[in-house]
């Protein structure tokens, strides 16, 4: 059974997404040169390794500047250690493991050599077959071992409130162990840990994560981050 402290922040993951159609249009056409622009950066950065984060909305850091995102303020912390990183944010609001599939191709076009999934809330708020969520988010690792045998995958798991049935939480919970375990990943249990359901870190839609929230966000991945990096 999911501890009783989750409760709110399952409560706050109900709302997870639901940004009206224009925002989400706007956000995605951003995120999407976001992306463009980092690759370019990584093309001419050659001698630095690259880490690259996708997901959904929170990872693209919706209505923030792009430096304000997580995966911003990790590029800052690897500079500031010295480690030789490029950072790519290939974030995108709305998107669901099934989009994230037939978009990685593209977002393959910049080797990882650190990889973070961060999907799959979106199928969960939508109830879509979590079977089908299992199968591409392995297929998603896959791809990305195929263009580099080497990369260090992190998984970054969710959770969702029981407004589908208390079975169909329970095994949303329990995809992202089992696909780390079959894949053989890290795991991050939940990415928005101590952020979720706090009013303060949180936009005034009670959805996003504020900068103050993303601080968080980056804080709580490194430990998880952190060995893949070093990890050769």
């Amino acid at each position: 059974m999911i501890c009783i402290q989750y409760w709110q922040h399952l409560l706050w993951i109900l709302f997870l997404g639901a940004c009206t159609s224009s925002h989400q249009n706007k956000q995605m056409q951003e995120e999407t040169t976001t992306t463009t622009e980092e690759k370019v950066v990584v093309e001419e950065s050659a001698d630095r390794e690259v880490l690259l984060f996708f997901g959904n909305s929170i990872t693209a850091g919706y209505q923030l500047d792009v430096e304000d995102a997580f995966p911003a303020l990790i590029q800052d912390r690897l500079d500031s250690m010295g480690y030789s990183y490029q950072v790519v944010n290939a974030g995108l609001s709305g998107e669901t493991t099934a989009g994230g599939l037939n978009r990685i191709d593209w977002v393959l076009q910049t080797i990882p050599d650190v990889f973070v999934l961060e999907l799959g809330a979106n199928d969960g708020l939508r109830g879509l077959d979590l079977k089908v969520t299992k199968q591409n988010l392995m297929a998603i690792i896959d791809k990305v071992r195929t263009a580099n045998p080497e990369v260090k995958i992190l998984l970054t798991g969710m959770l969702v409130p029981p407004n589908m049935g208390e079975a169909y939480a329970e095994e949303f919970r329990n995809i992202f162990p089992a696909v780390a375990e079959e894949k053989n990943t890290a795991l991050m249990p939940f990415i928005l840990k101590d952020v979720a359901g706090e009013p303060e870190l949180n936009l005034e839609d009670g959805i996003h994560p504020t900068e103050e929230g993303h601080k968080i966000l980056a804080k709580n991945i490194w430990p998880y981050l952190k060995p893949l990096l070093e990890k050769k």
